[in-house]
């Protein structure tokens, strides 16, 4: 790949393309409320929207955070732009990307490995929203005509299918894996005994934050002595 088009042309026009539709995608988002305030005059309080909006704060506001940084080094600029505004993201998009970079065999965080996780959540989109507007008409009589073992094998998949995602990656990185997930049990069974009940919502955020952050320094501590035995 050429890497001064990818950094001269390609870049630049993914962020014009990704903030533009972003843009677009809040406007969508709050219509039926413009709607309902400018047409028919239905405003909620101060009070309230201020208590609605410090309730979803301290919910998920974290997660404004943590997710673009966990999944930016996967799917690089135009991925992330695509993920957000598509949503589905961790159960549907990064696997979809993870999957296409492995069968591509290019690396995440590089270039190529940034334009082929595109292509992988550009396609699972496309399904998605086909499945979607299938699973919509038809979902809830086809779910109830299936018996109710495959109906809680379901609830399986995700998990799953992350787990086939970390072996996949795993076997590349094997002594970085394994130090990730003695530490990742680690960080969990502390989260579980309390240990970091003094901060707000810990449960929700710490144990994703904490990892993703240990496995960045995890990796340059190995790169940089890699590189000193080299």
């Amino acid at each position: 790949m050429n890497s001064d088009f990818y950094k001269d042309e390609y870049t630049p026009k993914i962020n014009r393309i990704g903030k533009l539709t972003g843009y677009l995608g809040v406007l969508v988002a709050f219509t039926p409320a413009l709607v309902l305030a400018v047409v028919y005059g239905i405003v909620p309080k101060p009070a309230a929207l201020l208590t609605a909006f410090i309730s979803g704060t301290s919910a998920f506001g974290v997660l404004w955070f943590v997710e673009p940084i966990s999944y930016f080094p996967v799917v690089g600029p135009a991925g992330t732009y695509m993920a957000f505004l598509s949503g589905n993201i961790s159960n549907m998009r990064i696997p979809c990307a993870s999957m296409a970079q492995v069968a591509a065999e290019v690396e995440p965080g590089t270039e190529k490995g940034s334009i082929i996780a595109t292509l992988g959540m550009a396609v699972s989109i496309i399904i998605n929203v086909s499945v979607l507007t299938i699973g919509a008409i038809l979902g809830s009589s086809v779910l109830a005509m299936l018996p109710d073992s495959v109906k809680a094998a379901l609830n399986y998949l995700l998990p799953a299918l992350f787990g086939a995602l970390f072996v996949q990656f795993g076997m590349k990185m094997i002594k970085h894996s394994v130090i990730m997930v003695v530490i990742a049990f680690a960080l969990y069974f502390a989260i579980g005994m309390g240990v970091f009940n003094w901060l707000p919502g810990a449960s929700n955020w710490l144990g994703t934050l904490g990892c993703v952050f240990i496995s960045i320094a995890v990796g340059i501590t190995t790169l940089s002595n890699a590189k000193k035995q080299a």
